[in-house]
């Protein structure tokens, strides 16, 4: 949609939620004049992965052989995760992975809620041969996104298509048959560009859009065309991508809509923020009309931008995976999980106006993974993010604030 029919007014009501096919610095005081039953709120995570260790605690876990160089079956993480952290109970009902970030998100209450699903959902044994890292769930577990009451899953990832194009057809049928929207990946390339169409009551759409992008380590082959199914793949960060990504958008945007990008793109470590990733970000909202970038891949959260009034992420972190008894700082100085903490994440609630998609406020809850599960980062963590945010903000524009109650708040200028 073209940044000038966000003037235009939205004239449709809403019975329901459906699931379809330099700035003045902003303070508490300042938000307490907006309307919040006006906004619409988006809860925002990073990476979840809900296979390979995770998926052998769960109800129904699969088959547990997997095809990594130093590991060849995935009950081995659970194992590693014991002698570090604890044990860990097993079979666990599928809300407990989600541990207290259940209660947070009832509470809080999200009109939608979006994650970027890094894990395929099959019984697949046709695994990629020229990947080192395999993930996937057993489709029987599927209720654990269920009980999370997950609406959208960015499927535009390094990992959706790790058991072949099987497990690619199943993970598309599995969520489909469960009531949740795969965006990012298809059958073919018109599939795997349609975005998720919610409807918010008596507020407007939501349109959500999946894309990854080469630098992420999603192999060229993954693309899918109008012949082959694959991945929404995005060759580079060039104005060229940003003319294709408005013009997907044209095809489904109406006037009103709220146009999420949900972008998978960047290495795993490193807090700088890559100067291609903030002009693609700046020309996605100049050029295309888009409203919030909601960009993923890195293992940590890195700094976040309020540009033109609209929202960018540009590193979500991790929010739920099995790593937190390996070293995955391989290749990376000494002392490297003190510096990123890749186990500290946040869940983003993110609340917009409807008729100009401009942020309202965006809070988070800093939270720390710890025995396959959810949980609430201590009061040093959360200052630890808070600390990090800040130092990071500091170029972008962006101060986060703790509140009593433990939740950052996003300050702009």
């Amino acid at each position: 949609m073209l940044p000038a029919m966000k003037h235009l007014l939205c004239i449709l009501c809403i019975p329901a939620v459906i699931l379809l096919g330099a700035e003045e610095a902003h303070t508490e005081s300042v938000l307490a004049d907006q309307d919040p039953t006006r906004s619409i709120m988006l809860f925002l995570a990073g990476d979840v992965m809900l296979g390979r260790g995770i998926d052998q605690i769960l109800l129904h876990p699969g088959d547990p052989v997997i095809h990594e160089s130093c590991c060849k079956n995935a009950r081995k993480y659970v194992r590693f995760a014991e002698q570090k952290n604890g044990p860990i109970p097993a079979p666990v009902s599928c809300s407990y992975v989600w541990g207290e970030a259940l209660k947070v998100l009832e509470r809080v209450s999200p009109d939608l809620r979006i994650i970027n699903l890094e894990t395929s959902i099959t019984g697949s044994n046709d695994y990629w041969k020229s990947k080192g890292v395999h993930y996937k769930m057993n489709p029987p577990n599927i209720n654990c996104l269920q009980a999370a009451k997950i609406d959208v899953c960015a499927l535009a990832n390094n990992h959706v298509l790790d058991w072949g194009y099987p497990g690619l057809r199943e993970t598309l049928e599995t969520m489909d048959a469960a009531g949740i929207r795969g965006i990012g990946a298809g059958v073919r390339l018109k599939q795997a560009a349609r975005p998720a169409v919610m409807r918010v009551a008596g507020k407007g759409r939501v349109l959500v859009f999946s894309y990854g992008v080469a630098n992420s380590g999603i192999p060229p082959r993954w693309a899918a065309s109008s012949t082959q199914e694959g991945v929404h793949f995005l060759n580079d960060l060039s104005s060229r991508s940003v003319n294709r990504v408005k013009q997907t958008l044209k095809q489904y945007a109406r006037p009103g809509d709220i146009l999420v990008v949900s972008i998978h793109w960047g290495g795993n470590w490193g807090y700088q923020i890559p100067t291609d990733q903030v002009r693609f970000a700046h020309e996605l909202i100049d050029e295309a009309g888009v409203d919030l970038v909601h960009g993923h891949s890195s293992h940590h959260v890195k700094g976040i931008e309020v540009y033109r009034g609209k929202l960018i992420l540009y590193g979500s972190g991790d929010f739920l995976n099995d790593y937190e008894g390996i070293n995955h700082f391989r290749g990376l100085p000494k002392g490297a999980h003190k510096y990123y903490r890749g186990d500290l994440s946040l869940m983003y609630f993110a609340s917009v106006e409807p008729e100009s998609g401009k942020l309202v406020q965006l809070l988070m809850t800093p939270t720390r993974m710890k025995r396959f599960r959810i949980n609430l980062a201590s009061q040093d963590e959360a200052l630890w993010l808070k600390n990090r945010l800040n130092r990071e903000g500091r170029m972008l524009g962006t101060t986060v604030n703790l509140n009593r109650v433990g939740e950052l708040l996003l300050e702009w200028r």
